[in-house]
Protein backbone atom coordinates (compact mmCIF):
# COMPACT_ATOMS: atom_id res chain seq x y z
CA UNK A 1 0.00 0.00 0.00
CA UNK A 2 1.16 3.49 -0.57
CA UNK A 3 2.18 5.42 2.01
CA UNK A 4 2.61 8.79 -0.08
CA UNK A 5 -1.29 10.32 1.69
CA UNK A 6 -0.05 9.09 5.38
CA UNK A 7 -0.48 7.27 8.57
CA UNK A 8 -3.57 7.96 11.18
CA UNK A 9 -1.90 6.98 14.51
CA UNK A 10 -5.02 4.74 16.57
CA UNK A 11 -4.04 4.93 20.19
CA UNK A 12 -5.67 1.83 21.99
CA UNK A 13 -8.21 -0.23 19.93
CA UNK A 14 -10.69 -0.97 23.10
CA UNK A 15 -12.10 -4.37 23.50
CA UNK A 16 -13.56 -5.84 20.89
CA UNK A 17 -17.30 -6.11 21.77
CA UNK A 18 -17.64 -2.48 22.36
CA UNK A 19 -15.15 -1.07 19.45
CA UNK A 20 -14.58 -3.93 16.64
CA UNK A 21 -16.99 -2.12 14.26
CA UNK A 22 -15.62 1.10 14.78
CA UNK A 23 -11.82 0.38 14.07
CA UNK A 24 -13.43 -1.95 10.74
CA UNK A 25 -14.93 1.20 9.45
CA UNK A 26 -12.38 3.61 10.05
CA UNK A 27 -9.96 1.30 8.54
CA UNK A 28 -12.25 1.25 5.50
CA UNK A 29 -12.96 4.90 5.36
CA UNK A 30 -8.56 5.46 5.96
CA UNK A 31 -7.91 3.32 3.17
CA UNK A 32 -10.17 4.65 0.95
CA UNK A 33 -8.81 8.10 1.39
CA UNK A 34 -4.91 6.04 1.25
CA UNK A 35 -4.03 6.33 4.68
CA UNK A 36 -2.26 3.73 6.62
CA UNK A 37 -4.06 3.17 10.08
CA UNK A 38 -1.07 1.92 12.60
CA UNK A 39 -2.08 0.89 16.18
CA UNK A 40 -0.56 1.89 19.69
CA UNK A 41 -1.85 -1.19 21.89
CA UNK A 42 -0.83 -1.97 25.28
CA UNK A 43 -1.52 -5.99 24.32
CA UNK A 44 -0.31 -7.55 20.89
CA UNK A 45 -3.46 -7.36 18.40
CA UNK A 46 -5.36 -10.58 17.52
CA UNK A 47 -8.99 -9.33 16.26
CA UNK A 48 -7.52 -5.74 15.24
CA UNK A 49 -4.95 -7.02 12.64
CA UNK A 50 -6.92 -7.35 9.67
CA UNK A 51 -7.50 -3.56 10.28
CA UNK A 52 -4.45 -1.72 10.49
CA UNK A 53 -1.24 -1.57 8.59
CA UNK A 54 0.99 -2.40 11.74
CA UNK A 55 1.56 -1.82 15.14
CA UNK A 56 3.31 -0.71 18.55
CA UNK A 57 3.30 -2.99 21.42
CA UNK A 58 3.70 -0.53 24.66
CA UNK A 59 2.49 0.18 28.00
CA UNK A 60 0.06 2.83 26.42
CA UNK A 61 -0.62 4.40 30.28
CA UNK A 62 2.66 4.90 30.26
CA UNK A 63 2.18 8.84 29.03
CA UNK A 64 5.46 10.26 28.25
CA UNK A 65 6.78 7.09 26.55
CA UNK A 66 3.83 6.86 24.16
CA UNK A 67 3.91 10.30 23.43
CA UNK A 68 8.24 9.92 22.72
CA UNK A 69 6.76 6.48 20.54
CA UNK A 70 4.30 8.93 18.53
CA UNK A 71 6.78 11.50 17.89
CA UNK A 72 9.27 8.52 16.54
CA UNK A 73 6.55 7.23 14.31
CA UNK A 74 6.33 10.45 13.41
CA UNK A 75 10.14 11.06 12.56
CA UNK A 76 9.81 8.01 10.51
CA UNK A 77 6.27 8.86 8.35
CA UNK A 78 3.92 11.20 7.75
CA UNK A 79 1.29 11.55 10.56
CA UNK A 80 -2.05 13.18 9.01
CA UNK A 81 -4.27 12.56 12.47
CA UNK A 82 -4.22 10.64 15.69
CA UNK A 83 -7.33 8.58 16.74
CA UNK A 84 -8.56 7.45 20.26
CA UNK A 85 -11.67 6.76 21.19
CA UNK A 86 -10.51 4.96 24.78
CA UNK A 87 -11.10 6.91 27.68
CA UNK A 88 -7.74 6.83 29.77
CA UNK A 89 -6.38 7.93 26.96
CA UNK A 90 -7.53 11.04 25.65
CA UNK A 91 -6.07 13.76 27.49
CA UNK A 92 -2.33 11.80 25.90
CA UNK A 93 -3.78 11.57 22.56
CA UNK A 94 -5.05 14.74 22.31
CA UNK A 95 -1.60 16.22 23.48
CA UNK A 96 -0.07 13.70 20.82
CA UNK A 97 -1.96 15.60 18.10
CA UNK A 98 -1.53 18.60 18.61
CA UNK A 99 2.10 18.91 19.40
CA UNK A 100 2.47 16.71 15.95
CA UNK A 101 0.24 19.73 14.28
CA UNK A 102 -2.90 17.45 13.13
CA UNK A 103 -6.52 18.17 13.79
CA UNK A 104 -7.83 17.42 17.45
CA UNK A 105 -9.34 18.05 20.71
CA UNK A 106 -6.89 20.06 21.96
CA UNK A 107 -5.44 19.83 25.20
CA UNK A 108 -7.86 22.84 26.08
CA UNK A 109 -10.64 20.88 24.83
CA UNK A 110 -9.77 17.68 26.41
CA UNK A 111 -9.35 19.36 29.55
CA UNK A 112 -12.48 20.95 29.75
CA UNK A 113 -14.35 17.41 28.94
CA UNK A 114 -11.83 15.22 31.13
CA UNK A 115 -12.47 17.05 34.68
CA UNK A 116 -15.53 16.89 35.47
CA UNK A 117 -14.68 19.95 37.91
CA UNK A 118 -13.34 22.03 35.39
CA UNK A 119 -16.06 21.08 33.16
CA UNK A 120 -18.67 22.57 35.40
CA UNK A 121 -16.35 25.86 36.83
CA UNK A 122 -16.24 26.63 32.86
CA UNK A 123 -19.82 26.15 31.63
CA UNK A 124 -21.02 28.24 35.03
CA UNK A 125 -18.65 31.06 34.17
CA UNK A 126 -20.19 30.91 30.28
CA UNK A 127 -23.63 31.26 32.13
CA UNK A 128 -24.92 27.64 30.99
CA UNK A 129 -27.33 26.39 33.67
CA UNK A 130 -25.98 23.94 35.79
CA UNK A 131 -26.17 22.09 39.07
CA UNK A 132 -25.07 23.66 42.06
CA UNK A 133 -21.84 21.92 43.04
CA UNK A 134 -18.41 21.96 45.03
CA UNK A 135 -14.89 19.65 45.17
CA UNK A 136 -14.50 18.34 48.48
CA UNK A 137 -11.08 17.69 49.27
CA UNK A 138 -11.87 15.34 52.52
CA UNK A 139 -14.94 14.07 53.97
CA UNK A 140 -15.27 17.43 56.50
CA UNK A 141 -15.90 19.71 53.52
CA UNK A 142 -17.81 17.30 51.78
CA UNK A 143 -20.39 17.35 55.08
CA UNK A 144 -20.46 21.17 54.75
CA UNK A 145 -20.79 20.87 51.08
CA UNK A 146 -24.03 18.76 50.81
CA UNK A 147 -25.44 21.13 53.55
CA UNK A 148 -25.06 24.02 51.72
CA UNK A 149 -26.31 22.44 48.40
CA UNK A 150 -29.24 20.17 50.46
CA UNK A 151 -30.23 16.89 49.72
CA UNK A 152 -30.52 15.03 47.21
CA UNK A 153 -27.11 15.21 46.29
CA UNK A 154 -24.37 13.26 44.13
CA UNK A 155 -21.19 12.18 44.73
CA UNK A 156 -18.77 11.63 42.29
CA UNK A 157 -14.60 11.10 41.25
CA UNK A 158 -13.75 13.93 39.51
CA UNK A 159 -12.22 11.87 36.05
CA UNK A 160 -13.82 8.80 35.48
CA UNK A 161 -16.40 7.84 33.18
CA UNK A 162 -19.00 4.93 32.67
CA UNK A 163 -20.63 6.03 36.15
CA UNK A 164 -18.40 4.63 38.10
CA UNK A 165 -17.97 5.73 41.50
CA UNK A 166 -21.21 8.09 40.93
CA UNK A 167 -23.54 7.89 44.23
CA UNK A 168 -27.09 9.32 44.88
CA UNK A 169 -27.62 9.91 48.30
CA UNK A 170 -30.42 11.15 50.30
CA UNK A 171 -29.34 12.63 53.49
CA UNK A 172 -26.15 12.98 55.97
CA UNK A 173 -26.26 9.52 56.60
CA UNK A 174 -25.42 8.04 53.80
CA UNK A 175 -22.67 10.89 52.99
CA UNK A 176 -19.75 9.05 54.55
CA UNK A 177 -19.79 5.66 53.12
CA UNK A 178 -20.40 7.70 49.38
CA UNK A 179 -17.77 9.51 49.66
CA UNK A 180 -15.27 7.05 50.35
CA UNK A 181 -16.72 4.88 47.57
CA UNK A 182 -16.29 8.21 45.24
CA UNK A 183 -12.58 8.38 46.72
CA UNK A 184 -11.65 4.88 46.47
CA UNK A 185 -12.52 4.66 42.64
CA UNK A 186 -11.25 8.12 41.81
CA UNK A 187 -7.76 5.96 42.72
CA UNK A 188 -7.90 4.29 38.91
CA UNK A 189 -8.17 7.37 37.46
CA UNK A 190 -5.62 9.89 35.89
CA UNK A 191 -2.94 10.72 38.54
CA UNK A 192 -3.62 14.52 38.91
CA UNK A 193 -7.61 13.71 39.73
CA UNK A 194 -7.31 11.33 42.43
CA UNK A 195 -8.89 11.34 45.62
CA UNK A 196 -11.26 13.89 46.69
CA UNK A 197 -14.99 13.96 44.94
CA UNK A 198 -17.39 16.28 43.67
CA UNK A 199 -20.38 17.08 45.51
CA UNK A 200 -23.50 18.25 43.04
CA UNK A 201 -26.70 19.00 43.23
CA UNK A 202 -29.63 15.92 42.23
CA UNK A 203 -30.81 16.59 38.73
CA UNK A 204 -34.27 14.64 38.46
CA UNK A 205 -35.60 13.94 35.22
CA UNK A 206 -34.58 11.69 32.11
CA UNK A 207 -31.35 11.40 30.98
CA UNK A 208 -30.07 11.30 27.30
CA UNK A 209 -26.68 11.52 25.21
CA UNK A 210 -26.09 13.14 22.04
CA UNK A 211 -22.66 11.98 20.01
CA UNK A 212 -21.32 14.99 17.97
CA UNK A 213 -18.87 15.89 15.69
CA UNK A 214 -16.84 19.30 16.07
CA UNK A 215 -15.03 20.35 12.75
CA UNK A 216 -13.58 24.08 12.56
CA UNK A 217 -15.00 24.63 15.98
CA UNK A 218 -18.94 24.17 14.47
CA UNK A 219 -21.10 21.32 16.64
CA UNK A 220 -23.58 19.50 14.54
CA UNK A 221 -25.51 16.35 16.47
CA UNK A 222 -25.17 13.07 14.72
CA UNK A 223 -28.12 11.18 17.15
CA UNK A 224 -29.64 11.27 20.61
CA UNK A 225 -29.71 8.19 22.86
CA UNK A 226 -32.51 7.96 25.23
CA UNK A 227 -30.82 6.08 28.19
CA UNK A 228 -32.21 3.25 30.50
CA UNK A 229 -30.06 3.61 34.05
CA UNK A 230 -30.85 1.46 37.22
CA UNK A 231 -29.08 0.11 40.78
CA UNK A 232 -29.42 2.96 42.45
CA UNK A 233 -28.15 4.45 44.41
CA UNK A 234 -25.62 3.99 41.57
CA UNK A 235 -25.98 4.62 38.01
CA UNK A 236 -25.42 1.85 35.99
CA UNK A 237 -26.59 2.55 32.18
CA UNK A 238 -28.36 -0.44 31.23
CA UNK A 239 -29.53 0.35 27.93
CA UNK A 240 -30.17 2.82 25.10
CA UNK A 241 -32.88 3.13 22.35
CA UNK A 242 -31.65 5.29 19.28
CA UNK A 243 -34.81 6.76 17.12
CA UNK A 244 -33.50 8.45 13.73
CA UNK A 245 -36.25 10.98 13.89
CA UNK A 246 -36.03 11.44 17.46
CA UNK A 247 -37.67 15.02 17.96
CA UNK A 248 -34.97 16.57 20.41
CA UNK A 249 -32.58 16.39 17.91
CA UNK A 250 -34.12 19.70 15.95
CA UNK A 251 -34.95 20.79 19.18
CA UNK A 252 -33.40 24.86 19.56
CA UNK A 253 -33.30 24.45 23.32
CA UNK A 254 -31.26 21.66 22.99
CA UNK A 255 -29.08 22.33 20.02
CA UNK A 256 -28.24 25.74 21.20
CA UNK A 257 -27.10 24.37 24.87
CA UNK A 258 -24.74 21.90 23.21
CA UNK A 259 -23.29 24.38 20.72
CA UNK A 260 -22.37 26.68 23.44
CA UNK A 261 -20.94 24.07 26.01
CA UNK A 262 -18.32 22.83 23.37
CA UNK A 263 -17.55 26.50 22.84
CA UNK A 264 -17.14 26.92 26.24
CA UNK A 265 -15.08 23.79 26.59
CA UNK A 266 -12.88 24.93 23.90
CA UNK A 267 -13.49 22.08 21.39
CA UNK A 268 -11.93 22.55 18.04
CA UNK A 269 -11.88 19.04 16.16
CA UNK A 270 -13.60 16.06 17.92
CA UNK A 271 -16.64 13.53 17.94
CA UNK A 272 -17.71 14.16 21.60
CA UNK A 273 -20.47 12.22 23.14
CA UNK A 274 -22.85 14.69 25.81
CA UNK A 275 -24.74 13.47 28.36
CA UNK A 276 -27.83 15.63 29.46
CA UNK A 277 -30.22 16.02 31.70
CA UNK A 278 -33.97 16.48 30.84
CA UNK A 279 -35.15 18.86 34.22
CA UNK A 280 -38.47 20.69 34.38
CA UNK A 281 -36.18 23.91 34.00
CA UNK A 282 -35.02 22.82 30.66
CA UNK A 283 -31.79 20.76 29.44
CA UNK A 284 -28.66 20.65 31.47
CA UNK A 285 -24.88 19.08 30.45
CA UNK A 286 -23.98 16.75 32.76
CA UNK A 287 -21.01 15.45 31.38
CA UNK A 288 -19.24 15.98 28.26
CA UNK A 289 -16.72 13.46 27.24
CA UNK A 290 -14.09 13.91 24.00
CA UNK A 291 -14.84 10.81 22.16
CA UNK A 292 -17.57 8.82 21.07
CA UNK A 293 -20.08 7.03 23.31
CA UNK A 294 -19.54 3.96 24.96
CA UNK A 295 -22.43 1.10 25.62
CA UNK A 296 -22.24 0.11 22.02
CA UNK A 297 -24.15 3.60 21.18
CA UNK A 298 -22.41 4.46 18.53
CA UNK A 299 -23.20 0.81 16.55
CA UNK A 300 -26.85 1.25 17.51
CA UNK A 301 -26.27 5.07 16.38
CA UNK A 302 -25.20 4.37 13.28
CA UNK A 303 -27.84 1.42 12.56
CA UNK A 304 -30.48 3.76 13.37
CA UNK A 305 -29.32 6.69 10.68
CA UNK A 306 -26.91 5.00 8.57
CA UNK A 307 -24.37 7.91 9.55
CA UNK A 308 -20.80 5.79 10.34
CA UNK A 309 -18.98 7.32 13.41
CA UNK A 310 -16.19 5.38 12.15
CA UNK A 311 -16.13 7.29 9.05
CA UNK A 312 -17.06 10.45 10.82
CA UNK A 313 -13.46 10.18 13.44
CA UNK A 314 -11.31 9.60 9.98
CA UNK A 315 -12.77 12.20 8.11
CA UNK A 316 -12.49 14.98 11.28
CA UNK A 317 -9.03 14.05 12.58
CA UNK A 318 -7.69 14.43 8.56
CA UNK A 319 -9.34 17.87 8.56
CA UNK A 320 -12.10 16.83 6.48
CA UNK A 321 -15.66 18.07 6.68
CA UNK A 322 -17.68 15.26 7.85
CA UNK A 323 -21.08 14.46 5.88
CA UNK A 324 -23.78 13.79 8.91
CA UNK A 325 -26.63 13.34 6.51
CA UNK A 326 -28.81 10.45 7.86
CA UNK A 327 -29.86 7.96 5.11
CA UNK A 328 -31.56 5.36 7.98
CA UNK A 329 -35.16 5.81 9.29
CA UNK A 330 -35.10 3.55 12.11
CA UNK A 331 -35.05 2.70 15.95
CA UNK A 332 -33.13 0.62 17.15
CA UNK A 333 -31.70 -0.10 21.03
CA UNK A 334 -29.47 -1.95 22.93
CA UNK A 335 -29.82 -3.49 26.29
CA UNK A 336 -27.46 -5.13 29.16
CA UNK A 337 -27.26 -7.79 30.84
CA UNK A 338 -26.32 -7.91 34.47
CA UNK A 339 -26.79 -10.35 37.04
CA UNK A 340 -29.01 -10.23 40.33
CA UNK A 341 -26.00 -10.67 42.63
CA UNK A 342 -22.16 -10.64 42.86
CA UNK A 343 -21.37 -14.09 41.00
CA UNK A 344 -18.54 -16.31 39.17
CA UNK A 345 -20.30 -17.04 35.30
CA UNK A 346 -20.68 -20.79 35.03
CA UNK A 347 -22.22 -21.06 31.45
CA UNK A 348 -24.39 -18.27 28.99
CA UNK A 349 -26.30 -18.67 26.19
CA UNK A 350 -27.98 -15.74 23.95
CA UNK A 351 -30.49 -15.47 21.67
CA UNK A 352 -30.36 -15.85 18.11
CA UNK A 353 -30.72 -12.90 15.96
CA UNK A 354 -34.43 -12.56 13.87
CA UNK A 355 -33.30 -10.09 11.09
CA UNK A 356 -30.02 -8.55 9.42
CA UNK A 357 -29.85 -5.16 9.80
CA UNK A 358 -27.90 -4.72 6.70
CA UNK A 359 -30.76 -5.87 4.52
CA UNK A 360 -32.38 -3.49 1.97
CA UNK A 361 -34.64 -1.31 3.13
CA UNK A 362 -38.18 -0.70 2.39
CA UNK A 363 -39.26 2.52 0.79
CA UNK A 364 -39.96 3.61 4.28
CA UNK A 365 -36.35 3.05 5.52
CA UNK A 366 -37.58 1.54 8.61
CA UNK A 367 -36.53 -2.03 7.66
CA UNK A 368 -37.36 -5.06 9.77
CA UNK A 369 -38.36 -5.26 13.99
CA UNK A 370 -36.72 -7.66 15.72
CA UNK A 371 -33.49 -9.01 17.13
CA UNK A 372 -30.11 -7.63 15.04
CA UNK A 373 -27.62 -8.60 17.09
CA UNK A 374 -26.60 -10.21 20.65
CA UNK A 375 -23.49 -11.46 22.61
CA UNK A 376 -22.17 -12.97 25.37
CA UNK A 377 -19.83 -10.64 27.10
CA UNK A 378 -17.89 -12.60 29.56
CA UNK A 379 -16.66 -16.44 29.34
CA UNK A 380 -16.78 -19.27 32.10
CA UNK A 381 -15.03 -17.86 35.44
CA UNK A 382 -15.39 -14.28 35.22
CA UNK A 383 -16.12 -12.58 38.58
CA UNK A 384 -18.97 -10.58 38.13
CA UNK A 385 -19.68 -7.57 40.92
CA UNK A 386 -22.18 -4.84 41.57
CA UNK A 387 -21.57 -1.07 42.96
CA UNK A 388 -20.03 -0.79 45.08
CA UNK A 389 -17.95 -3.42 44.97
CA UNK A 390 -17.19 -3.33 40.92
CA UNK A 391 -19.41 -1.78 37.74
CA UNK A 392 -20.61 -2.52 34.75
CA UNK A 393 -21.07 -5.98 35.70
CA UNK A 394 -22.58 -6.96 32.10
CA UNK A 395 -22.73 -10.32 31.18
CA UNK A 396 -24.88 -9.99 27.64
CA UNK A 397 -26.19 -7.71 25.23
CA UNK A 398 -28.81 -7.76 22.50
CA UNK A 399 -29.61 -5.23 19.69
CA UNK A 400 -33.02 -4.49 18.50
CA UNK A 401 -34.92 -2.70 15.45
CA UNK A 402 -38.76 -1.50 15.75
CA UNK A 403 -40.52 0.94 13.97
CA UNK A 404 -40.98 2.97 17.19
CA UNK A 405 -39.33 3.32 20.57
CA UNK A 406 -42.33 1.29 22.55
CA UNK A 407 -41.88 -1.34 20.14
CA UNK A 408 -38.16 -1.38 20.53
CA UNK A 409 -38.15 -1.36 24.44
CA UNK A 410 -40.44 -4.42 24.03
CA UNK A 411 -38.54 -6.44 21.67
CA UNK A 412 -35.10 -5.91 24.14
CA UNK A 413 -36.75 -6.60 27.20
CA UNK A 414 -38.28 -10.29 25.36
CA UNK A 415 -35.19 -10.52 24.06
CA UNK A 416 -33.16 -9.98 27.82
CA UNK A 417 -35.73 -12.64 28.78
CA UNK A 418 -34.04 -15.14 26.62
CA UNK A 419 -30.48 -15.26 27.95
CA UNK A 420 -29.34 -17.81 30.25
CA UNK A 421 -27.37 -17.10 32.67
CA UNK A 422 -25.61 -20.10 34.97
CA UNK A 423 -23.61 -18.61 37.78
CA UNK A 424 -22.72 -19.25 41.24
CA UNK A 425 -22.78 -16.27 44.04
CA UNK A 426 -18.85 -15.02 45.18
CA UNK A 427 -18.94 -13.52 48.50
CA UNK A 428 -18.29 -9.47 48.79
CA UNK A 429 -14.73 -8.35 48.34
CA UNK A 430 -12.45 -8.11 51.54
CA UNK A 431 -12.46 -4.75 53.15
CA UNK A 432 -8.84 -3.87 52.76
CA UNK A 433 -9.07 -4.85 48.93
CA UNK A 434 -8.45 -1.91 47.04
CA UNK A 435 -10.45 -1.34 43.97
CA UNK A 436 -9.93 -3.00 41.01
CA UNK A 437 -10.83 -2.30 37.01
CA UNK A 438 -14.05 -4.05 36.69
CA UNK A 439 -13.71 -7.22 33.77
CA UNK A 440 -16.53 -5.24 31.44
CA UNK A 441 -15.11 -1.94 31.73
CA UNK A 442 -15.10 0.27 28.54
CA UNK A 443 -12.22 0.49 26.69
CA UNK A 444 -9.92 -1.32 28.74
CA UNK A 445 -8.43 -4.00 26.81
CA UNK A 446 -6.73 -7.09 28.74
CA UNK A 447 -4.61 -10.05 28.74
Amino acid sequence: MSEKNGMLLVIGSGLSVYREYLLSTAARRARAAGHELWLINGTTPSWQRPYVDGWTLMNVHDHDNLNATAHKLAAERPVVGVLCWDEPLVIPSATIAEELGVPGLSVEGVLGCRDKYRSRRLLTGAGLRQPAYAYATDLDQARRAATEIGYPVVVKPRALGASIGVVLIQDQKQLDEAFRVAVDASLIGPEPYRGGALVEEWLDGPEISVDGAVFQGEYQPMFVARKQIGLQPYFEELGHIVDAADPLLSDPELRALLVETHRALGVQDAVTHTEVKLTRHGPVVVEVNGRLGGDLIPYVGKLATGIDPGAVIVDIATGARPDLTPSLRRVVGVRFGYPRRDCRVVSLSVPRPEIDPADDEPASGQGAAGLAASGAMVSPGTELRLPPGGYIARHSFVVCQAPDRDTCASLLRAASNQVRLVAEPIGPPPPEASFQMPAGLLDVEVE
